[in-house]
């Protein structure tokens, strides 16, 4: 295992705590050297690694599975002092973290091939799946340890070493879950983290994707950094996972049943402040029953109170910082000068945002079609189910989506017609499991993480063949 901050420390930067702005964690800055030494180590450690068995591989990954779950109180502790996540976001974290370490692992032996028929006489062709080589997984801050995990959990199941690059935001979050993965007995260099300062991100993250070693990319984060992530990646012609922004629909057709609308909607739309990928964005809701779920939504949203995550009696915590109290109050001004109104919501204490319902957004508002990535729901009302479907679609992105209805049929019918990787009929758009095939389309990326998706993402697919005959050949 290697930690790039066992080596000696030459930098370091410190991340403040949002809630008090005190200083949370003091990190290890890497610089150019120490990154390409990160891949020098990853790619030592890899014929070791893709060699060793598969139920080998899948004991240790079980293993580190439960070396995470043991540090349950040590994740806690870093996420709030590093984000201001709540408790109960933290062990949510870990809970599915666990899981995806541990599909993973059952993963090991699932890396199959196929013979495939041949028309030449004596040939036996296979299609085979090897380790694609050296993995640079880059996780976002948002949720920690389930994106940091993800980014590195099926590679290894492939045979792959890998290079976790924390986030400035949360080092020693993701720092923890290398100490879990060395705890658990993995050979040296087979796991590796770079932390550095804000300020080297670019230079850091590029020499990371320029290695030789670096075979596999895979970036969560927003859209703007992983068009820059790719474009770096295409200069190597190096594949790349892209899981990016979302705007995610969600919608209330005139059949659904409001007091379930109202709950998932409330949660997707909530849960962590808002800061997920899939987060209830906008909620399209038809004509006919607007005036109705508007009001059940209030209520329900009147009873989710904002409060110190330290102390642990509050639904909504902190967001990750004062940028983001002012991007998402920019997005609400701009909405209601247009003509929207507020439902639910109020002045900010610090990085303490209420939820926040602002009604009658239209395309033309920017709170419909930026993403916020904070605590406030867009509500736009639609004619009927076409126009709720044409609303839908009317985003760059296409991450997750939600829509309602009391009729199972249409509401698959309306799923197929919405343009995004994920939808959820009768569910909220925050939903993730470790063995689904998770990712987005349009402005939210490309490629799947998650379960056989993440195995095809991970390894290289060859074409051996073996001749049991004498050649015949025309010259």
């Amino acid at each position: 295992m290697t930690d790039i901050a066992e080596r000696p420390i030459t930098a370091t930067f410190t991340r403040l705590n949002p809630m008090t702005g005190e200083p949370a964690t003091t990190s290890h800055a890497a610089t150019v050297a120490d990154a390409n030494a990160a891949c020098e180590a990853a790619a030592a450690a890899l014929p070791g690694w893709t060699n060793l068995g598969p139920n080998p591989r899948r004991a240790l990954l079980n293993k580190a599975a439960d070396c995470l779950a043991a540090k349950g109180d040590a994740f806690v502790t870093a996420m709030q002092t590093e984000i201001g996540a709540t408790e109960g976001w933290a062990r949510f974290n870990l809970m599915l973290a666990v899981g995806i370490v541990r599909e993973a692992a059952a993963l090991t032996t699932q890396i199959g091939g196929e013979v495939i028929p041949s028309d030449k006489p004596g040939c036996i062709a296979m299609a085979v799946r090897e380790p694609a080589g050296v993995v640079l997984g880059i996780a976002p801050w948002n949720a920690p340890i389930i994106l940091g995990v993800r980014a590195i959990a099926v590679p290894l199941a492939c045979g792959n070493t890998v290079i976790l690059k924390a986030s400035e935001t949360c080092p020693r979050t993701h720092g923890l879950i290398i100490e879990a993965f060395a705890e658990a007995g993995l050979p040296d260099g087979v796991v590796n983290v770079v932390t550095n300062a804000p300020k080297d991100a670019g230079q850091i993250v590029g020499a990371l994707i320029d290695h030789p070693a670096v075979r596999r990319i895979n970036f969560t984060g927003s859209t703007a950094v992983g068009k820059i992530v790719a474009k770096r990646a295409a200069e190597h012609l190096k594949p790349v996972l892209l899981e990016l922004g979302g705007k995610a629909p969600f919608l209330v057709l005139d059949d659904a049943d409001l007091d379930e609308a109202v709950k998932a909607a409330a949660f997707g739309a909530f849960m962590n402040q808002g800061q997920i990928c899939m987060s209830t964005e906008r909620i399209i809701v038809v004509d006919a029953v607007a005036d109705a779920f508007v009001e059940k939504f209030r209520a329900k949203v009147a009873t989710m109170a904002v409060g110190d995550p330290r102390e642990g009696k509050t639904p909504l915590g902190a967001v990750v910082d004062l940028k983001t109290v002012q991007h998402v109050e920019g997005l609400i001004a701009d909405a209601v000068a247009a003509g929207a109104r507020t439902v639910t919501g109020g002045p900010s204490s610090g990085v303490l945002m209420p939820a926040t319902i602002v009604d009658g957004v239209t395309p033309a508002m920017r709170l419909f079609s930026e993403e916020s990535f904070g605590p406030v729901v867009a509500v736009t009302r639609a004619r009927d189910e076409a126009h709720a479907v044409e609303l839908a679609n009317d985003t760059e992105y296409g991450l997750s989506a939600a829509v309602f209805t009391r009729d199972i049929a249409r509401g698959l019918k309306v799923a197929k017609q919405i343009r995004s990787g994920i939808c959820h009929v009768n569910g909220p758009t925050v939903h993730d499991e470790a063995q689904m095939p998770f990712g987005g389309t349009k402005g939210s990326g490309y490629g799947r993480f998650g379960g056989k998706a993440g195995i095809d993402a991970f390894t290289e697919l060859r074409w051996i063949t073996i001749e049991t005959q004498p050649g015949h050949y025309p010259i």
